[in-house]
């Protein structure tokens, strides 16, 4: 049965590493023929092809096992471009099983309680809209067609790579301690484990928070990444000195807070983060320092 993967970036080429060691051939989009041609090089079959397009080239779509990973469209509150997949699964088949990377977001913010699958979505940001619009378009057609969906409402994730580091060195500024939201995050491996886990398992029609089940704040996210990359941290502000200097995607996900519960995920999917908190993620994230002789 082929695995296909519908955007295949920094997650995607992670899960497709998964199953290339364990003997398992994958296929997957990208946009470009640089990224095609970066996918060949890790043994991945790559496709070129573009939601945004009018129609898109023949895809493996019937009867595959599919991860879609690709994020919303970049403005509005509904997402074309899962529109757009549902229409080529009408037009070229339907996949037997797709699972679904969603955002915690579409809860809303919760003022900080602990959030089960069970809480009803409350988005209110544009990004969140869009992923919600995105979860009822995929629910409509696996209801309709009988296919399988799995959705995956993930936290902020992280991993080499992909760390502020950009950011700090910017000296940009970031909410005191004492006012920021709580936040929650899952290391990439983790993630992947997760993903892999919700294709073989996951129960049909089901949302499965992805955390690693301690939060923290924003502000205590970055500082522990200044430190281990010995950077400055970055400079206090309050609140209301945020909303004049902070840009309007940071000010998104300081006005939410949520303390996500991940016991379904351990449950049902049989998956214990080997990072379970930050103390134990982000220095995996940076190479190891070299033996003193």
């Amino acid at each position: 049965m082929t695995k296909l993967i519908i955007g295949c970036g920094y997650l995607g080429q992670r899960v497709a590493a998964h199953y290339r060691e364990s003997g398992i051939g994958i296929v997957a989009t990208v946009r470009s023929r640089s990224r095609a041609r970066q996918l060949e090089q890790q043994g991945i079959k790559p496709l070129i092809a573009d939601l945004g397009w009018p129609s898109l080239p023949p895809l493996p779509l019937a009867g595959s096992n599919l991860f879609y990973f690709v994020p919303p469209a970049a403005e509005g509150k509904s997402d074309p471009l899962s529109a757009n997949m549902v229409n080529e699964f009408r037009r070229q088949g339907s996949p037997r099983r797709l699972v679904y990377l969603s955002t915690t977001g579409v809860y809303g913010d919760c003022a900080g309680d602990w959030v089960d699958e069970s809480r009803a979505p409350s988005p209110v940001v544009p990004r969140a809209l869009r992923r919600w619009d995105a979860e009822q378009t995929f629910r409509t057609w696996s209801r309709e067609s009988g296919s399988e969906l799995v959705i995956l409402r993930v936290a902020g994730f992280y991993g080499p790579g992909k760390l502020p580091l950009e950011r700090l060195q910017r000296g940009l500024p970031m909410l005191r301690e004492e006012e920021a939201p709580f936040s929650n995050r899952i290391h990439i491996d983790d993630l992947v484990r997760v993903c892999v886990a919700a294709m073989a398992r996951g129960r049909p029609g089901e949302i499965y928070n992805v955390s690693d089940g301690h939060p923290t704040t924003m502000t205590d996210y970055f500082d522990r990444i200044a430190d281990l990359a010995g950077l400055a941290r970055p400079p206090k502000i309050s609140l209301s000195e945020a909303h004049e200097q902070l840009s309007s995607g940071m000010l998104s996900y300081l006005q939410e807070s949520r303390r996500l519960v991940n016991t379904k995920m351990v449950d049902e999917l049989s998956i214990r983060p080997q990072f379970p908190d930050l103390t134990s993620g982000l220095p995996a994230c940076f190479p190891p320092l070299p033996d003193r002789p």
